[in-house]
This record gives C-alpha cells, structure tokens and sequence, in this order.
C-alpha cells in the first residue's frame, strides 16, 4: 500500500533532503555508501531503479500518484510519498518542479578501476570537468555511442548531482563509472600508469601542433583506448597531454577552433567506437 504524506509543515525536518541540504550534504564524501543523491522525472527515477539503487523517499505533485508515478509507487512501496500541490511544492523547493517527481535515492559504493575497466574496450576519461550539464550530456554520449566506462578524475565534478543525472536522462545508471584517484595527487600519475597496466592506450582530446586528426587509422585499430576529455575553458593540463600516447584533434572548418567539451566528446565517441 502507498504511504501518502500530505505535507503540512514546510519546515518538518524529513523534506531537508529535497530542499535544504546541498549536493556536498547529500554527498556525504566520507562515506560515500552512506550518501544520497536526488533522482528527477519518472523516466530518471526508472533507469536508477532499474540499476540497483536504493529508493528512500519520493516527493510529488499530487496528481502523479494516480498518474505518471503509479509504476514507481508501485515499486517503492512502503516508502513515504510526500506529497502537495504545486504551488505549495514550489515554495519548498524554490522552483517548479518540471517534471513533478523527485526521488531521494542511496549512493552505491564504487568499483575499482580495475574491475569497472577489466571487459571495457572503449573508455572516458573526465579531467577536471566541473559543469553538471556538460557532465550529463557526455554520459548521455556515452551510452548512445557504446562507450564501455567513464572514469572521473578527482577534481571532476560529480555524475550524481541532480542538474547532471537530468541532463543524462539518467544515462548515468546506464554506463559505469567510477573515480580514478581520490586526492588531485593521483591524477595524471599514477592514474594513467594504471591505465596502461589495464592494456589502455590513452588520447588526449587537445589542440596541438603535434596532434592527429581523429580519423587517424591507428587510433581506430588500438583494442583498447581510453578517450581522455579535459575541463571546460583550458583543456587538459600539459602533463596529461604530454603522458598521454596520443594527442587527437577534430578537424574543423570556417575557423572554429573548437567545441564544447560535451560536443566534442560526442564527435570524439562516434569516431573511436569498436566497429
């Protein structure tokens, strides 16, 4: 049976997860297990429960219980279903909730890299990409253009906060991932050495006189490539570029130096797919 909770208290301390706490609350990174993260539309909400993830409580328009949520409720019974009208949602929130439902959800531990990398062929890697929207449309990239895995560097922001797990339509429970390195001293060494002891060669997504274009016949031959796209702005730093195997570019016309990060790992994943 549903359990429905009219939500009378604005202030009641259950709603802090959808409205008061940050992303580093929720987050919880000492304990990253113990962490939450928030899951938005019913399409979201679905793919997280179809990949294992832990509901813990859903708020909600009104109208959905009987409407575009029925099947969730039905998979998360028992949970509390906080629910109002959608004025009164707003004034908790501080937006309109677009698509009416939002779900608060358990992290998972993460795999090694090691094991996440052990079958994958094709693999990104993140460096320092700190935008939400850019994050979820590479994710988003990724699973449409068969990337096995994304890893995310320790100074990448993080896949599970909430603008980036909607821009990905919830791709993000789609295609692993996992951090490559806790502390920025990890990354690039000795990430990309682990990396190459998994039998990756790696490219660099970069700008350089001494790069290949990326329908380079050897980058399509490697058996496994991991796909390295730096943060927003200034690129990979000189150290990855310079221990990474390759340096690949995207050729471009009409003087356009280059593109968004997201848009260029979308050309970049369709090009070096296994074929």
């Amino acid at each position: 049976m549903a359990n429905i909770v009219e939500i009378t208290d604005l202030a009641a301390p259950e709603l802090d997860v959808f409205a008061r706490l940050t992303e580093a609350q929720l987050r919880s990174r000492a304990e990253a297990e113990k962490g939450i993260f928030i899951a938005e539309s019913p399409k979201v909400i679905e793919r997280a429960l179809d990949a294992g993830y832990e509901p813990l409580s859903l708020l909600m328009e009104r109208k959905h219980i009987e409407g575009q949520s029925r099947d969730i409720i039905a998979r998360c019974e028992g949970l509390p279903i906080y629910t109002a009208d959608r004025e009164l949602l707003a004034d908790l929130t501080g937006y309109t909730l677009t698509r009416g439902v939002l779900c608060a959800m358990r992290r998972s531990r993460l795999q090694s890299v090691e094991n996440l990398c052990a079958n994958a062929r094709r693999v990104a890697v993140l460096e320092g990409i700190v935008d939400s929207t850019n994050i979820g449309a590479i994710f988003r990239s990724a699973a449409a253009l068969c990337i096995d895995a994304v890893l995310v560097t320790p100074t990448c922001g993080d896949p599970l906060y909430r603008r980036a797990v909607r821009v990905s339509m919830g791709t993000v429970f789609q295609v692993p991932w996992t951090r490559i390195g806790d502390t920025p001293e990890e990354w690039p060494h000795p990430g990309l050495e682990r990396l190459r002891s998994l039998g990756f060669k790696t490219a660099a997504m970069a700008l350089r006189d001494d790069s290949v274009s990326i329908d380079d016949p050897r980058l399509r031959s490697e058996e496994k490539l991991a796909i390295v796209l730096g943060t927003e702005g200034d690129g990979l730093a000189p150290a990855t570029i310079a221990d990474c195997d390759y340096t690949v570019r995207i050729p471009m016309a009409h003087g356009v130096d280059s593109l968004n990060v997201a848009a260029a790992s979308a050309v970049a994943f369709w090009e070096l797919r296994v074929r």
